[in-house]
């Protein structure tokens, strides 16, 4: 990326801010963050302020995009993104997916830029293939208590391959799976999170389900390289980027304990409404035509998120 000049639409979530620090890291000349801060937070970009080329934008992607002068990307991480989020925000979680993205895609095709769009592996739903390969088209409810997400991601899916059908937008889409590392909100209700948090806290770790169910945890320092590779490649297909290490819910609570040196039993509740039962990606396309797999073991990953969520606990950065 040296040289060139990027926006990062949701520059100031979780994974956005990592973003913008990697590419300022390899050289951008100019690195624009556009968050309406609605689930992002000021404070994961603050320390990139005085870095040369950076700007940070508080902006509604809805309500309209502009950004002065040539871009050579635009990525597209705007959106709420946990479930405790789109639960309580499902019309702007459709509006940025739909809208949003639109005014993204509009944005590359003004300025030629390469529009990456970042999609999830909650588009394959409640999977009946597994792993999930990309050209699995999905078992999703669409009229579920999820549907919000899960439909305005494939609709964003849609919509970037229609742009570059009949527009001619250099595009690239990028499913991401479980992504974890430092700058995760402590409350925002995925299971990372919630686990680091109650092992810190010495609180039982809450399981939904009998916690057979599996996942599959990428930090995300790896998830970024990811997602940096595939922009700057000539892919234009849907790739997988996750680590393809399964375990259950309740082999995670374990990994966390051991991590964190505490936290107490595991206490089950209901299983949530269109909860996936099986996560796990397979990589081959990022193996063979991006040379990326994961290289942080899940054990080092943890030891930096709880590090990280033990030096901010007091700071208030968990809210």
């Amino acid at each position: 990326m040296k040289g060139q000049r990027v926006v990062v639409l949701g520059g100031a979530g979780f994974l956005g801010s990592h973003l913008c620090e990697r590419l300022l890291d390899d050289g951008a000349a100019r690195v624009v963050s556009v968050d309406n801060l609605l689930t992002g937070a000021e404070r994961n970009v603050a320390h990139l302020l005085g870095r040369a080329g950076f700007e940070s934008v508080r902006q509604d992607i809805t309500e309209g995009l502009s950004v002065e002068g040539p871009l050579d990307y635009v990525f597209n991480l705007a959106s709420p993104a946990s479930p405790i989020d789109y639960a309580k925000l499902p019309l702007e979680t459709m509006r940025v997916g739909s809208v949003g993205t639109e005014n993204g895609l509009k944005l590359a095709e003004a300025k030629g830029a390469v529009f990456l769009q970042a999609s999830t592996s909650e588009i394959y739903g409640d999977p009946l293939v597994h792993p999930q390969r990309e050209d699995y088209w999905g078992n999703v409810n669409s009229i579920g208590p999820r549907a919000c997400y899960d439909e305005a991601k494939r609709y964003g899916e849609a919509l970037t391959m229609v742009y570059a059908r009949t527009r001619g937008v250099k595009t690239r889409i990028i499913r991401i799976f479980n992504t974890y590392g430092p700058r995760m909100r402590l409350n925002d209700g995925r299971v990372v999170p919630a686990f680091v948090g109650q092992a810190l806290r010495g609180e039982d770790f809450t399981v939904f389900g009998d916690g057979s169910q599996t996942r599959s945890f990428c930090y995300v320092k790896d998830l970024i390289d990811g997602m940096v590779r595939l922009a700057l490649s000539d892919v234009t297909e849907p790739v997988n980027i996750g680590n393809p290490r399964e375990m259950t819910v309740r082999e995670f609570a374990e990994a966390v304990r051991a991590a964190a040196g505490g936290g107490g039993k595991i206490v089950c509740q209901p299983l949530p409404k269109d909860d996936p039962k099986q996560r796990q990606p397979d990589i081959t396309r990022a193996r063979e035509w991006l040379g990326w797999e994961p290289r942080v073991s899940l054990e080092e990953g943890l030891r930096e998120t709880i590090s990280w969520f033990r030096t901010v606990a007091g700071q208030g950065a968990g809210s």
